[in-house]
């Protein structure tokens, strides 16, 4: 659980990170939202192999995370 815990906060960190480049028009918005995405579902990928309900649902919530991050690096 330790690998899980740590990769959550990394999680949340990059996510509030990509927010404010993404809210401030940075030009470094889309590669801080494609490493937003890698470590959702790196995130992702742990939560889910824990059986515990919160676990799964923080999977769920980190891999759309993830997608929507995708979704935005590839904007220009």
């Amino acid at each position: 659980m330790a690998r899980c815990i740590k990769l959550d906060m990394d999680c949340a960190e990059v996510c509030r990170m990509a927010a404010s480049f993404m809210a401030r028009g940075s030009e470094f918005a889309q590669a801080i939202c494609r490493l937003c995405a890698d470590i959702c579902e790196a995130c992702a990928d742990e939560c889910a192999q824990h059986a515990m309900e919160h676990c799964q649902r923080c999977a769920e919530a980190c891999r759309k995370c993830a997608e929507e991050c995708r979704r935005m690096a590839q904007m220009t």
